[in-house]
């Protein structure tokens, strides 16, 4: 079946200057062909959210471009909600509070319009909150910090569009490496992403993420790690041992599947990134 691409976008893009990461959607969508669905469930700000990614997708060119701020489960199960992105080439999820995301929409005909446009090939980005929600297991809510400790993070079910992994955001802004390292020590088999404010990782079919953006996208694999996270009591530090780190900027790619960082020539980051790492 073929998949469309997401989009995980770390928080704080660049809406004004370069706007490398919102032109990468744009373009992906279909440029000035294309229609934008805009799902700011998650803001408080309301439809003031997807007002101002109207706005900014209307500068780049689009012309078509559909705000929807689904409040409620009802309103998420209306099929007045599946119908604006029925036909959407780009859906774009913004930040806020990614479990207020995805607890309204989550199992909804919404949600599950959006899975199928994705199938059709659509490409579906989110900001900050909306890439925490991408994943089929979502953090929730944390703590901050360096060190990983028991009971840092709560994990809630996301909306499944990149599964085997887990995404943090704001991720070197906000001291996130503790919470990730714990939530990777309890499970495993996820392959953790977090990513940096102004960057993303662009994913697509093939399962290969492209760093695009200021910032850096640190992968965290515990396939291969020890720990003691399963006897720590309370909030005390919990030990994980031989864990695989990488840190990619923009023009790196990763493999996903395979978990490897996907070679390149002189190890210098792939054609395509010096805009995104230079603006």
């Amino acid at each position: 079946m073929p998949e469309g691409t997401v989009i995980i976008i770390g928080g704080a893009e660049d809406k004004v200057r370069d706007r490398v990461i919102l032109s990468r959607f744009v373009a992906l969508a279909g440029g000035a062909d294309a229609t934008i669905a805009v799902v700011s469930t998650a803001s408080s700000l309301g439809a003031e959210a997807g007002e101002r990614y109207r706005q900014v997708f209307g500068e780049l060119g689009v012309r078509t471009i559909h705000p929807l701020h689904a409040m409620t489960r009802p309103q998420a199960n209306d099929e007045a909600a599946a119908l604006v992105v029925r036909d959407a080439t780009g859906i774009f999820l913004t930040g806020g509070n990614q479990l207020r995301l995805a607890s309204t929409i989550g199992g909804t005909r919404l949600a599950a319009t959006i899975l199928e446009r994705f199938q059709a090939g659509a490409v579906v980005a989110g900001t900050s909150a909306g890439a925490s929600a991408m994943s089929s297991h979502m953090i929730a809510f944390g703590a901050s910090g360096a060190t990983p400790k028991h009971r840092m993070a709560q994990i809630a079910a996301g909306l499944g569009l990149l599964p085997g992994v887990i995404v943090d955001q704001h991720f070197q802004q906000r001291n996130r490496l503790g919470r990730l390292l714990s939530l990777i020590a309890q499970n495993p088999s996820l392959l953790g992403l977090g990513v940096d404010e102004d960057t993303a990782g662009v994913v697509g079919p093939d399962h290969v993420l492209e760093v695009i953006g200021r910032g850096s996208i640190t992968v965290v694999d515990g396939a291969a790690s020890d720990t003691d996270a399963w006897e720590i009591r309370g909030h005390r530090p919990l030990m994980i041992s031989n864990v695989v780190l990488h840190s990619l900027p923009a023009g790196y790619r990763f493999d996903l599947r395979r978990r490897v960082r996907v070679a390149t020539p002189a190890l210098r980051a792939l054609p395509g990134g010096e805009a995104a790492a230079s603006s």
